[in-house]
């Protein structure tokens, strides 16, 4: 759904250059959408969200409860660093790196389940934007709509004109009152990565030998 800015900017030179004289009239018609307004607004943001913080909940938990051990295992070694023979301290150091590798595996499995989770929730909209872009295209005759609300944009100014983000959000709303539009699922959970909840800060590196 999201275009490169400076690819379509390119696209529109090319396209106006090649366009014999004396017939600019003809050159393709070109719009554009900030898919940031679109996706803020969108029918059922809002439930995704919402349905993210609920399901989210435990694996946060998860998540601090795993840091805080490894942070506490880090503490003690600290303070009985300096009465601990060399093989205790290999013994204890290597726990530390134990946990940790044990710590970030299980970040990396819960932001993978995550982020599965996340598109499941997002699909039903983000599959009406795409809808509602590609009927608004066709119908009104635009080569090309493009996406200034991606963070690739270069654009510092443009035809209001050229703005169909309106157009698109109310099409949107059109198609997510259908009958038998999709809705978010209550299931596993979603959203932004877990590997820094709130609350949670990463340990810091294990002592090394």
């Amino acid at each position: 759904m999201r275009l490169s800015v400076r690819a379509a900017l390119a696209a529109s030179v090319v396209a106006l250059a090649a366009a014999p004289a004396g017939a600019q009239s003809a050159a393709p018609k070109f719009g554009y959408i900030d898919s940031r307004v679109i996706m803020e607004q969108a029918p059922g943001r809002a439930e995704a969200a919402a349905q993210y913080d609920k399901d989210v909940t435990g694996y946060r938990q998860q998540v601090q409860r795993m840091g805080d051990s490894l942070q506490a295992l880090i503490a003690a070694y600290e303070k009985d660093e300096v009465s601990l023979s060399p093989a205790a301290k290999e013994t204890r150091t290597k726990a530390i790196r134990d946990r940790e590798a044990q710590y970030n595996e299980r970040t990396q499995k819960l932001n993978e389940e995550a982020q599965r989770r996340q598109e499941e929730l997002l699909r039903p909209i983000t599959e009406r934007v795409k809808k509602a872009i590609d009927e608004i295209r066709a119908e009104d005759g635009y080569a090309m709509i493009f996406d200034v609300g991606s963070g690739a944009t270069v654009v510092v100014a443009a035809d209001r004109n050229l703005d169909v983000t309106e157009k698109v959000l109310a099409r949107v709303k059109t198609l997510a009152a259908a009958p038998g539009a999709a809705k978010p699922t209550a299931q596993a959970p979603a959203g932004a990565p877990l590997s820094s909840p709130a609350g949670v800060t990463r340990p810091k590196n294990p002592p090394q030998r």
